[in-house]
């Protein structure tokens, strides 16, 4: 296993206005790939009104990756995405810096089209434990292999969801950078039976102290775990 040091950036958010209504079908045009398997609207900013409109756009009813970083969709805008069969195929979700909480959480699990997801990037949202413990108790992510969940306010209770999760036996990166997990919820991570294909944890940046880090390394004992950050 290789411990290795955190070289993440420490801000991620773009601001800007939101994008004007009339340039939301360029953009989306823009943004799609020739045979509409991606889409990427990236720090456009698009809104609850942008994703209404992709919700209802042709060209991408077969999209496999679709990433929306910094488009302030929020908890409103993630409902939208959920309850559209639009979005039924969609592998790849990238919902970086969205404002979402523990309520879109519940309109993502609770969808009947996202079912396929095999990476799910929820970084820099305020999910919380409550957000983290609806996600990760959904059968959804039976299939996921990737989970950002870094800068989301998960404390221990949150750690311990995951670590407790009988659907995760897929995941094999898990990034938890910038939260608030402690010495008791690394320790539930690092020795869980439930993370048996992890093979990357991120810890950078939560609430243990320097001297305490290599004592909770040599906890470690998850089976294909290959990098263990923690700092």
């Amino acid at each position: 296993m290789l411990l290795l040091a955190s070289c993440r950036s420490g801000s991620d958010s773009v601001t800007g206005a939101s994008a004007k209504a009339k340039d939301l079908p360029k953009l989306i045009a823009k943004g799609t790939s020739e045979d509409g398997l991606s889409v990427s609207l990236q720090n456009k900013n698009i809104g609850v009104k942008g994703i209404r409109l992709l919700a209802s756009t042709e060209a991408v009813k077969n999209v496999r990756s679709l990433a929306l970083k910094t488009n302030k969709l929020g908890d409103d805008g993630v409902k939208i995405l959920a309850e559209s069969p639009t979005f039924q195929n969609v592998e790849k979700l990238f919902l970086w810096d969205n404002q979402i909480t523990a309520d879109g959480i519940q309109s993502l699990i609770a969808s009947a089209h996202i079912t396929r997801l095999t990476e799910l990037n929820l970084m820099k949202n305020q999910l919380g434990d409550e957000g983290v413990r609806l996600l990760v108790q959904s059968e959804k992510m039976g299939q996921v292999t990737l989970l950002d969940l870094g800068a989301n306010e998960i404390g221990d209770e949150g750690a311990l969801a995951i670590a407790q999760s009988p659907h995760l036996g897929n995941l094999k990166r898990l990034d938890l950078f910038r939260n608030h997990i402690g010495p008791k919820g690394i320790e539930a991570l690092i020795t869980s039976k439930n993370l048996p294909s992890l093979e990357y944890l991120d810890l950078t940046a939560n609430a243990v102290a320097m001297d305490q880090i290599p004592a909770l390394e040599k906890l470690a004992d998850l089976p294909n775990l290959k990098i263990l950050i923690i700092q």
